[in-house]
């Protein structure tokens, strides 16, 4: 059996907004919890209460989200401005040198 090799190289990740994205997901998930809270009896007699609960989690798992996003945010940022300073304080003005023989 031959070994598969790719036609093309992967694309880029997509790059946006984020954090503003998983905060919109979070609020909107605990907004359908509050909606759904005053048809509770309603949901439980029908053997439905999973639609409240769902919601419920997806609240609290996209607050875990934006904990995780910001952190990420503000690590991507901290290397780039880490890069940014390697790439002023390099002698050949940003440019990388090349390996030492010795």
């Amino acid at each position: 059996m031959a070994k598969w090799t790719a036609k093309h190289e992967a694309p880029e990740p997509l790059e946006g907004p984020v954090v503003a994205t998983v905060t919109g997901g979070t609020i909107l998930w605990f907004a359908l919890f509050l909606v759904q809270l005053p048809f509770y009896g309603w949901f439980a007699d029908r053997g439905q209460l999973w639609w409240v609960w769902t919601c419920a989690a997806g609240g609290f798992l996209g607050l875990i989200g934006i904990w995780y996003v910001r952190g990420r945010e503000a690590a991507l940022k901290r290397h780039a401005a880490e890069r940014g300073e390697q790439a002023a304080q390099s002698p050949q003005g940003g440019r990388a040198r090349p390996p030492c023989g010795d």
